[in-house]
């Protein structure tokens, strides 16, 4: 299996050539650029061509972006949100532009993917104003043809609002009047946000035929905690699974929680790796098997103490 990772981890922090050289020097291959002003300036030339060269310095390879959500990050606070949904066409327009703004990455450093989220969480909206349909919709049609010109697809991420369900976004792409983006757009089924909406391996049967990528982190079932696996209660015995019933041979992709102090989570990939590895090898029957309760296995989890 192929592992990637985030710069979400270190999110707090104006990234840096060190923090490659972390990432890198923790076995990962692929990088998912967290784009948020304050952390990455995405729309200036001179921070795309420094990045450029840290891919190089590092080995890391570039494998996807994740499109704005707020305006700035400014010392770990979150800024303003960005909804691509918004009611208003002033604010839909606003959050499009940040999107296409750190797709034009790509012009310098090719990468797969441009991770998009349609709308905001539930838990962040202040009224149905940034969850419109029919903006989500026309946006996801405007990144997507600007995303297909630079060789590019576009992952629509699973969040937990009515427009971000794993049911609600294969609809949307398979929509067959309303303009479908085709092969430009797929899913990014993140794994954290599906255990809270309802059951990990339901949400991968359901998006199984539009699966791009991935983000992995887990919870605790009540709060998005971007905990490092086996920290909350999906069962990666039975994610994992289900990841190879339907054939996605993509990368595992690491959204951990961004501290100031992100080795001891780089610390603790080292064991979750190995435990995916050894679940990856089992047959099918030993894994579900050790998903049952009662299992010796279940509930135990992998130990992530040094």
């Amino acid at each position: 299996m192929r592992y990637g990772i985030s710069t979400h981890l270190y999110y707090g922090q104006a990234l840096g050539p060190a923090h490659l050289a972390e990432l890198a020097g923790f076995g990962f291959q692929d990088l998912e650029l967290f784009a948020t002003r304050g952390h990455f300036e995405y729309a200036r030339q001179e921070a795309i061509a420094a990045l450029a060269g840290w891919l190089g310095d590092s080995g890391l390879r570039l494998r996807s972006v994740h499109a704005p959500l707020v305006d700035r990050i400014e010392n770990g606070d979150w800024g303003r949100l960005l909804s691509t949904a918004a009611k208003s066409e002033e604010a839909r327009r606003e959050a499009v532009a940040e999107c296409l703004a750190s797709l034009e990455i790509a012009r310098t450093i090719p990468f797969e993917f441009l991770v998009v989220h349609l709308g905001v969480p539930d838990a962040l909206a202040e009224n149905g104003d940034e969850n419109e349909p029919a903006s989500a919709r026309r946006s996801l049609e405007e990144i997507a043809g600007a995303a297909s010109a630079l060789g590019v697809r576009v992952a629509v991420e699973v969040v937990p609002n009515a427009l971000s369900t794993p049911e609600a976004l294969v609809q949307l792409l398979g929509e067959q009047d309303g303009g479908r983006p085709g092969p430009a757009a797929g899913i990014c089924l993140d794994m954290g946000h599906a255990a809270l909406m309802g059951d990990v391996a339901d949400a991968i049967d359901v998006v199984s035929g539009d699966l791009l990528t991935t983000h992995v982190h887990d919870n605790r079932g009540r709060w998005d905690d971007h905990l490092v696996p086996f920290e909350g209660t999906i069962d990666w015995a039975t994610t994992l699974m289900s990841l190879q019933k339907v054939g996605y041979d993509g990368a595992l992709v690491f959204e951990l929680a961004g501290t100031d102090t992100p080795r001891e989570s780089l610390e603790k990939t080292r064991a979750v790796r190995e435990r995916f590895e050894s679940l990856l090898a089992l047959p099918f029957d030993s894994r579900a098997a050790s998903a049952r309760p009662g299992h010796p296995e279940q509930g135990r989890g992998v130990s992530l103490e040094p």
